[in-house]
């Protein structure tokens, strides 16, 4: 349980930004953070591939959305919700190379009695994880739609991400650009 005013919900994306598609869970949520308002409630971080290092950062939250590449039996760029209790079997066993810190993760937040009550991994299903700063094309095209889901969870959650407008968008940035991600 997190401590008095910490923030309820955590948006952790993960991934690596050097293995083309494995870096989509921080392109992700850079682009929530510049596409949408977060309340105080909530925080948006990039935790790239610290597996354990992030244990901390659950400390302050009560619930989690974790972001990532997520190799299961569909097309790639498929999008992809798994809840609860199945989270830490997929990180373990489906997902990419540094999901292993994330499986350590989960399960040293689970010994110090700091597991999220609320867990859900959303991300897309990825084409290419080789040594690229480029992401395939059917992660770059559905890259909005999970921007948008993980707006929508986070509103499934109790907490009211409003959309900027047009005019108050911020810049993108170079990794969003270097990784064909556009201002969408």
């Amino acid at each position: 349980m997190a401590e008095p005013g910490a923030d309820r919900l955590l948006i952790l994306g993960l991934g690596n930004v050097l293995c083309g598609d494995d870096g989509l869970g921080v392109a992700a949520v850079m682009e929530l953070e510049r596409r949408y308002r977060l309340p105080a409630t909530v925080r948006a971080l990039d935790g790239g591939t610290l597996g354990l290092a992030l244990m901390s950062v659950f400390e302050r939250s009560e619930d989690a959305i974790l972001v990532d590449a997520v190799q299961v039996d569909r097309p790639p760029g498929s999008l992809v919700r798994i809840e609860g209790e199945a989270v830490a079997p997929a990180v373990r066993n489906r997902l990419s190379v540094h999901q292993i810190g994330v499986a350590d993760l989960l399960e040293g937040l689970r010994l110090v009695d700091a597991y999220p009550p609320t867990l859900v991994l959303l991300g897309l299903v990825p084409q290419s994880l080789e040594l690229t700063l480029e992401s395939s094309p059917p992660v770059r095209r559905n890259l909005p739609k999970l921007v948008e889901g993980i707006a929508q969870e986070a509103r499934r959650l109790g907490h009211s991400l409003e959309p900027r407008d047009a005019h108050d968008l911020p810049a993108t940035g170079f990794y969003r650009a270097a990784a064909g991600v556009s201002g969408m």
